[in-house]
């Protein structure tokens, strides 16, 4: 009788063990890949304009930065933390020469931007986001989602601006 209780005992906790093991992978994949699954906000065209950039070196881009109601009015208030809910958006095009613009001005002087090259999101929600900073990532090349590995370095890169909350714009009225 005793060898069977401690037996059921031992199968039991091998089972929870073995169901521990199992889902264990899974749970830490989830918790790394969240940072990772903002979709593409419905409406983020018509949001207002944070700043405009140009970024030079490899990706030789120009930038708009928008942001929704509640980034606007964190960077109107100068609120540091971002409230949950701020999304800020960032749309690069290539940057490039205009030729008619030049001819007009008889210079190269004048730069428009190219094709599109990706969209990028950042979506403030502290406990979603919590092991990034309370910020979630994401990147559109031509409508489709960057995975998790190709966002990989996007929290470290956000790290030596965490004085900030991780936000590279600062806002231009």
């Amino acid at each position: 009788m005793r060898f069977t209780r401690y037996m059921l005992v031992a199968a039991a906790a091998l089972a929870g063990g073995a169901a521990y093991m199992r889902l264990a992978p899974a749970h830490g994949d989830e918790a790394s890949a969240t940072a990772f699954d903002v979709e593409i906000p419905a409406g983020y065209r018509d949001w207002r304009l944070i700043s405009v950039a140009h970024e030079e070196g490899n990706l030789n881009d120009l930038r708009a930065v928008l942001g929704n109601d509640i980034a606007i009015e964190a960077f109107r208030e100068g609120k540091l933390p971002f409230p949950d809910g701020a999304i800020i958006a960032r749309l690069a095009w290539k940057y490039v020469p205009s030729e008619e613009n030049n001819r007009v001005f008889g210079r190269q002087q004048s730069f428009v931007t190219g094709d599109a090259t990706n969209i990028q999101f950042m979506v403030k929600d502290s406990a979603k986001y919590a092991s990034t900073g309370g910020w979630g990532f994401s990147q559109f090349n031509d409508g489709i989602r960057v995975d998790a590995v190709g966002l990989s370095g996007c929290y470290a890169c956000h790290v030596p601006i965490k004085a900030r909350d991780y936000v590279f714009t600062r806002y231009a009225p």
